[in-house]
């Protein structure tokens, strides 16, 4: 697969906070684009700010459904919600997501002998025991938890994605994706970027889990975008790797530099830590730069101040 050769490729989840952008990305390189989705997170603005791209087509379906679909020449499959507080919302329908969804488009790639990329994710680590956490780990989940229709289900994604390769021969890539901020992420969707920004930009109280001292490292969106596609050019290359920002901070660090880059007064008030929440999450990226040259370039400061001018435009719009 190279940058100059035009495909047709299937975005799942693509009208989502990262598949929106993933998608914008290919267009511009002059890829015909179709992108996947059933609106359960993803939003219809983006696929109207989409639509103005000729070769951008939608297909509202759900996934844990099967659907056969033209020739495709490469499939990345994204379609999961990613936050607590949507795949918690119904943990059934994000298990099913997961497998039966994973199942279907697995099925796609075997009929058009495409090439595939999951976005898993690092919830696979857990809880984890080993810092910075390497591909290597295998992780400690909590197979019961409320947590775990994602961690598991993402878990049981890269075992059929693996399962395929050896059996089927499928070219697969998995990313193992870590925090990701950006434009384009919901008002209210449960990720610590977009809660705590619009909390500030509407001086309310910024909610801290805990005592605010578990770490996060955080990926713009844009570097998340090149790894991916990095990773879905690179040959004889199936992963696992991590994607994302090696430069670890505490949340209660997070909450204090968005009070200060958007000039709030909001006060940080403390709530009870949710169940199995990690408390540190850093990726080793050591794999993702030996293998695909790839790494951050956006400094936090500097996505974070894309972001807030995002939310700020976002709120004037509704309100």
């Amino acid at each position: 697969m190279k940058n100059n050769d035009s495909q047709t490729i299937l975005v799942t989840g693509g009208c989502g906070f990262i598949g929106s952008h993933l998608c914008e990305r290919l267009l511009q390189a002059g890829h015909v684009v179709i992108a996947l989705d059933n609106f359960f997170t993803g939003q219809r603005v983006h696929a109207e700010l989409l639509s103005v791209y000729p070769k951008f087509r939608l297909i509202e379906h759900d996934l844990i459904n099967p659907y056969d679909i033209e020739p495709i020449d490469s499939i990345y499959h994204l379609a999961c919600p990613a936050s607590p507080i949507h795949y918690q919302k119904n943990p059934i329908k994000t298990v099913k997501t997961n497998v039966l969804g994973t199942v279907n488009v697995l099925g796609m790639a075997k009929r058009h002998n495409a090439r595939i990329l999951l976005a898993s994710t690092s919830e696979v680590y857990g809880n984890p025991q080993v810092h910075p956490q390497p591909e290597t780990y295998w992780g400690y989940v909590n197979p019961t938890g409320i947590r775990s229709c994602y961690d598991e289900g993402k878990r049981m994604a890269e075992t059929l994605f693996f399962d395929y390769h050896r059996f089927h021969h499928l070219d697969i890539r998995v990313a193992r994706i870590f925090n990701t901020y950006g434009p384009r992420m919901a008002v209210g969707d449960g990720r610590v970027v977009s809660n705590f920004t619009c909390q500030a930009l509407a001086n309310e109280a910024i909610t801290l889990y805990g005592d605010g001292s578990q770490t996060r490292s955080f990926c713009y969106v844009d570097d998340l975008v090149d790894g991916l596609i990095q990773l879905m050019e690179m040959d004889a290359f199936t992963g696992p790797v991590n994607l994302g920002n090696p430069n670890e901070l505490s949340v209660r660090d997070l909450a204090e530099r968005i009070l200060s880059l958007s000039g709030s007064r909001s006060p940080l008030v403390m709530n009870p830590l949710p169940m199995d929440d990690p408390e540190r999450r850093n990726p080793d990226i050591t794999l993702a730069k030996s293998v695909l040259k790839w790494e951050p370039k956006t400094t936090l400061e500097d996505g974070l101040l894309r972001t807030i001018k995002y939310f700020q435009n976002e709120l004037e719009r509704v309100s």
